[in-house]
């Protein structure tokens, strides 16, 4: 509370800059500013209420969020959510979208892809493979057509993706064909 109470002073006293202030108080700027913000949405000068504690101007600061809609808010169901996401065309985004649908108080996306991939970590074993160099390429087609335009006659057509990567280097080479 010392350092906000001396950036209040600062500022409103002696009139400085952040960047002065937050040198003096050896703070960021950007905390400079945001105890600067904050002290204005609470409707704080300088010199501060007499009868106000530190106590008091910390509430006052930085207040609780808000309960009843943090208390409402319903956890996804990581299983479910892993076992849709094998699913064809099937995103973490299109999952967040349909539980924000269910409950619109509900995380974000951020948090929500984060979460997963904690709880994806301690599922998902992983084994490393090595692969020595010019030994092995690995080939295959990408699931979904794409259209393709001629670009004689403007038709468009569907056609599929060969994709092949090397082993070692993962060095990638992707094509589209006319068929398989």
């Amino acid at each position: 509370m010392r350092k906000i109470k001396e950036v209040l002073r600062l500022k409103y006293e002696r009139s400085l800059t952040n960047r002065i202030i937050a040198k003096s108080c050896s703070i960021g700027r950007t905390s400079v500013a945001e105890y600067l913000r904050r002290a204005e949405e609470a409707g704080l000068g300088w010199p501060l209420p007499p009868d106000l504690d530190d106590a008091e101007l910390d509430r006052r600061l930085f207040p609780p969020p808000p309960s009843d809609v943090a208390g409402s808010r319903t956890f996804p169901n990581w299983a479910e959510v892993h076992r849709e996401l094998r699913g064809k065309g099937v995103t973490l985004f299109l999952l967040w979208e349909e539980y924000k649908q269910n409950d619109p108080h509900g995380y974000q996306y951020s948090w929500f892809c984060e979460q997963y991939r904690k709880w994806a970590e301690k599922v998902d074993v992983v084994m490393r493979q090595e692969h020595r160099a010019g030994e092995k390429l690995f080939v295959d087609y990408a699931g979904q057509t794409v259209p393709v335009i001629d670009p004689g006659t403007g038709e468009i057509k569907e056609s599929q993706i060969f994709l092949a990567v090397l082993g070692a280097s993962n060095y990638s080479y992707a094509e589209a064909t006319g068929t398989q």
